[in-house]
């Protein structure tokens, strides 16, 4: 078996640029300082709770999720909790090894895995453990309920599905091996009833019955360039998304892309890197790039809509829509507003530490940060 190399993005990014250059020596990039606005939206936080922080060279996106009122919350630390409102139902002490996926909740059920490759399954009611599985590698990317099977894609690229109520392997489907690629996955992402959507290191996805666990097409979505190893990483990192008739993918140091999925042909295709799950809002869609930037374009024909440097080499996180307003988190826990139409900076809040997961669930921003601030938000 090829031996795989797991590269933190940080690493990767300047082992790209040391290539290119007769120095050795790389200059860090500053992150621009916030630009001036005109606070024209707010926030307001409705729900915080404080955990474990995460290791920096890690790529970890650990959430927030809910299901039936009651909202659950993930510590690095091993333990899973959950509230209703403000008050704490129950707390479990599930693993000693870093919890480092999750957390996933549905079906009376809550998805958590660890970096040794187990993946755990709690009782929401109680939070007592109902079953335990052991997959190949570390599981860095939250799971997926469906179809009464819990999908999940360990860090060595294999698939797998268990019945959710017993834990019993399913199925298990390998991707293609990669000599490099980043240290991160993308979250299987729900495609139609009986599929799942895989995006891989290899700059593919992939569409696999649920049920069966039997691929039912795959595409290339991204292509790369360059004279070494790490200058041609591709990895889809961020997570797919279905809107409509089409999927939307963005890759390291390769395309946002857009395919059609009754053709399974790419419609348009851009040169942008990033490692954060696109957002789609009416016919645009939008990408946080590695480099800072936020772009716009049309969903249809992938003109560019606008772009936004201003928050330039501030680590931003994956934009998430917030009722008729971009949001996207940075590397100093600042959350900004922007207009969708525009791009301009219209608001901002604050939280501690870098941003490294958004979720809109109900009309509500779930956030979570490296320093371990998880939080809920909404328009004020």
């Amino acid at each position: 078996m090829q031996n795989k190399l797991k590269l933190p993005l940080a690493i990767a990014i300047a082992s790209a640029v040391l290539v290119g250059c007769s120095s050795n020596k790389v200059k860090e990039a500053k992150p621009n300082p916030l630009p001036k606005i005109i606070q024209q939206q707010k926030l307001n936080k409705v729900f915080s709770q404080s955990v474990s922080s995460t290791d920096e060279a890690e790529a970890l996106r650990l959430q927030l999720d809910t299901d039936n009122g009651v909202i659950f919350t993930i510590d690095p630390d091993g333990q899973v909790s959950a509230y209703q409102a403000k008050k704490r139902l129950w707390k479990s002490k599930i693993s000693k090894q870093e919890l480092t996926a999750g957390v996933e909740a549905s079906d009376g059920i809550v998805i958590v895995g660890n970096r040794k490759g187990q993946l755990f399954a709690l009782d929401q009611t109680s939070g007592e453990k109902k079953w335990t599985a052991q997959l190949s590698g570390a599981i860095l990317s939250p799971s997926l309920i469906q179809s009464g099977r819990v999908i999940t894609v360990a860090n060595d690229g294999t698939v797998f599905a268990h019945d959710a109520v017993s834990g019993q392997q399913v199925w298990a489907y390998k991707l293609p091996n990669v000599q490099f690629s980043l240290r991160g996955q993308a979250a299987p992402v729900r495609l139609d009833d009986r599929t799942v959507l895989i995006a891989s290191a290899n700059a593919y996805i992939y569409a696999i019955d649920v049920i069966s666990g039997v691929p039912r097409f795959q595409r290339r979505v991204a292509m790369s360039e360059g004279r070494s190893d790490i200058q041609r990483l591709v990895d889809i990192d961020g997570d797919p998304v279905v809107a409509g008739q089409y999927v939307v993918t963005s890759s390291f140091q390769g395309q946002v892309t857009v395919t059609d999925l009754a053709s399974q042909r790419v419609v348009w295709s851009e040169d942008a890197s990033s490692t954060n799950r696109p957002e789609v809002f009416e016919d645009k869609v939008f990408i946080s790039t590695v480099d800072g930037k936020l772009n716009a374009y049309s969903l249809s024909t992938g003109e560019s809509v606008w772009k936004n440097d201003s928050l330039l080499n501030r680590q931003l996180s994956n934009p998430v829509m917030l009722g008729q307003n971009l949001v996207v988190g940075d590397l100093d826990g600042v959350i900004h507003l922007i207009d969708p139409a525009t791009g301009k900076l219209i608001g901002r809040a604050k939280t501690s530490g870098e941003v490294r997961s958004l979720r809109v669930i109900d009309n509500q921003l779930y956030v979570a940060t490296r320093k371990g601030a998880l939080s809920i938000w909404q328009n004020r």
